[in-house]
């Protein structure tokens, strides 16, 4: 058995007990095992998982506080490439979106990101308040949507501030791919 003392919480300043029991390889699992939470996870998993507990420890121990910042935005494909959104446009799943952000430190960090089923994506990540995201490029990569993936001239790339508290997202506005050629209905 172990079990993971978490100090975490910054805002509630809450006690966060978790406990868990990793299996031995080669034992047999028993069903229904309500304490063993993680019996999901491979191993490199769980350590991950453990390491994501021991940066939150030190973050709290060390008196750095954490800030959290996230970036979302949507992709769509303008069925009928007239710039506005209608009944017969739709959003994509698995675009694909880069997102370029400088800290408040001067270091760049490229994230990529893939839209979901309902066409929006997100970036998040926990840093220190002193390593903020400062200001952030979004800009789409491509659509695997094959009948919708030109890319608008207009939705090259969205320059943005990013002065968001921490728990807070920046919503970016959508990128457009349109059809190579419009349906004849439109």
């Amino acid at each position: 058995n172990v079990q993971v003392v978490c100090l975490s919480g910054h805002f509630s300043k809450q006690v966060l007990f978790l406990s868990f029991r990793l299996e031995e390889k080669g034992k047999k699992k028993k069903k229904n095992q309500k304490s063993n939470l993680f019996a999901f996870m491979d191993s490199r998993m769980s350590k991950l998982v453990m390491s994501l507990f021991v940066i939150t420890a030190i973050f709290e121990a060390s008196g750095v506080d954490a800030w959290t910042g996230e970036i979302r935005g949507r992709v769509v494909c303008d069925v009928c490439a007239d710039s506005s959104i209608g009944p017969e446009d739709h959003v994509l799943e698995g675009a694909e979106v880069a997102v370029l952000c400088i800290t408040k430190s001067g270091e760049v960090v490229n994230y990529q990101a893939f839209t979901n089923s309902k066409g929006i994506y997100t970036v998040a990540e926990t840093m220190p308040e002193s390593e903020r995201w400062d200001a952030c490029l979004a800009r789409p990569i491509s659509s695997f949507h094959t009948p919708c993936n030109r890319l608008n001239q207009a939705n090259t790339g969205i320059k943005f501030t990013y002065n968001r508290p921490s728990g807070y997202f920046h919503a970016v506005k959508p990128f457009v791919y349109r059809p190579q050629y419009a349906p004849s209905y439109c």
